[in-house]
């Protein structure tokens, strides 16, 4: 999970996979991390007992990330304790005791903060989190909107967090993910509608050319 989150050059997730052939690609390709949305609500939800086979075949080989919505703590508790994720992501409204129980237990987690204005950034220490990943706010939706937020609150962040690994999410696409890497240095990009056909179904030569942008 360390590779993901500090490596010396922004990293790659590539979120809302849905297939196992897509899962083996993405390892082929050497992309860093996968994002699997076990909120029922997505359109790119799968199960975890659908997920489960093709999870449980990519341990070690690709960070497996499972993205969560004001579930109950046990859910992602349970996925991380039978190894079936690594890491859990918080994108809903969960407060800071929610997250803090998790780490309480040390169980690696990244929350999401939709970043309306550089007070959405406050007091996010609270929350113990592994990493942040900053997103653009969606009401409602949680995530997904495919549109690009302020980076400059982004990078403000960084630069009074060096400590702390920051995802950079929302719209990211072949087109821009080079000026956003240039623009916020995060510590890797998170990319749902940027890397797919349609919602769930990636798209490959996407994927490729967010990879080229990332090195």
């Amino acid at each position: 999970m360390d590779h993901l989150l500090r490596s010396n050059k922004t990293t790659l997730k590539v979120c809302g996979v849905t297939r196992s052939e897509d899962v083996e690609d993405l390892i082929k390709l050497g992309v860093h991390a996968l994002g699997v949305n076990f909120w029922p609500s997505s359109k790119r939800y799968i199960s975890p007992e659908d997920a489960a086979e093709f999870l449980l075949a990519a341990a070690g080989k690709i960070v497996r990330v499972g993205v969560f919505v004001n579930a109950d703590p046990e859910l992602p508790r349970r996925l991380l304790r039978d190894g079936l994720i690594d890491i859990a992501q918080f994108h809903g409204d969960e407060t800071a005791d929610y997250c803090q129980l998790f780490a309480a237990e040390k169980l690696p987690f990244i929350k999401a903060i939709g970043v309306k204005n550089a007070d959405s950034l406050k007091n996010i220490s609270d929350y113990g989190a592994t990493a942040i990943l900053l997103d653009t706010p969606a009401p409602g939706v949680y995530g997904g909107t495919g549109e690009v937020f302020d980076w400059t609150h982004a990078k403000s962040f960084i630069a009074e967090h060096p400590d702390t690994p920051v995802l950079l999410a929302g719209g990211i696409t072949p087109a821009n993910a080079a000026d956003a890497i240039t623009a916020v240095t995060p510590a890797a990009l998170d990319v749902a509608s940027g890397s797919e056909v349609t919602p769930g179904i990636k798209d490959f030569e996407k994927i490729k050319a967010l990879m080229e942008a990332s090195t």
